[in-house]
């Protein structure tokens, strides 16, 4: 079989991957707090033929080799956690953080992920939680039935107004968690992380401080997916896609004609 069938076969199986994470970046072009994902490749190894710098006789070497590529693979897939732009809602339920860190979510089964979604509401018993699947934020803020507002300060001071106080009630104090390796979380869906190895242990601290980002209330941080570029994207995967097709397609009129000529 030719070598350069299977060398193409790669290529479009990378091109397919490739595919499939601007897909997935486009459909979560509205997600709010959803972070792009790009595919990283790599070449393979390589069949040499002459290494470089061989002796090609007693007083001389090679000045290069000749070395035959054997086409591509998907190593990975990397999260670009670039600050989305803001979307003012006026909801006072809304949280978005303005540079590093991760609101922490406690899970059913006592774990805790993390998440840059602040799109949060209250439960029956007036505790914070997720909107999409009622996940406690932690720390667990209550807010009383009778208040008529609610406020988050730049520092994660969560106060409320009741009937009958003219002073804000001070709820707690929201922490935000931070990794050194933020790309190295583990994506589990609902807009939720979950700390691995490669992500490092969180770093938990109060926001404005210690590196951590503000929050800002009554406001969404949208998906940091620019359209255009993955529009464009997709246009430069489609050409490699059909180059690589092409190369099978030509290779196949090659083995066609030696097996009709000969």
């Amino acid at each position: 079989m030719h070598p350069a069938l299977w060398i193409s076969k790669t290529g479009l199986d990378a091109q397919s991957t490739d595919l499939q994470v601007t897909s997935n970046n486009l459909a979560n072009a509205s997600t709010v707090g959803y972070k792009k994902n790009r595919a990283v490749f790599e070449d393979l190894f390589y069949q040499t033929v002459r290494a470089p710098g061989s002796q090609s006789s007693q007083n001389t070497n090679l000045p290069s080799g000749l070395m035959l590529g054997t086409g591509v693979k998907t190593v990975a897939t990397q999260k670009d956690f670039t600050q989305g732009s803001f979307q003012l809602t006026q909801n006072q339920m809304d949280m978005a953080i303005e540079g590093a860190g991760f609101f922490q979510v406690l899970m059913p089964d006592g774990s805790t992920t993390y998440t840059r979604a602040g799109n949060f509401a209250l439960n029956e018993d007036g505790q914070v939680v997720t909107s999409g699947s009622g996940f406690l934020l932690q720390p667990n803020i209550t807010v009383p039935d009778d208040a008529t507002s609610f406020d988050v300060s730049i520092d994660g001071i969560v106060t409320a107004r009741v009937p009958n106080n003219p002073a804000p009630v001070n709820l707690g104090q929201i922490q935000l968690a931070d990794f050194i390796n933020p790309a190295g979380l583990e994506p589990i869906g609902q807009n939720l992380f979950r700390e691995s190895q490669a992500s490092g242990a969180p770093i938990i601290g109060n926001p404005s401080e210690d590196g951590l980002g503000n929050l800002r209330g009554g406001q969404l941080e949208s998906s940091n997916v620019s359209v255009v570029e993955e529009l464009i994207g997709l246009i430069e995967t489609q050409r490699a896609y059909e180059i690589n097709a092409k190369v099978i397609s030509g290779v196949d009129q090659m083995l066609q004609y030696v097996n009709q000529t000969l």
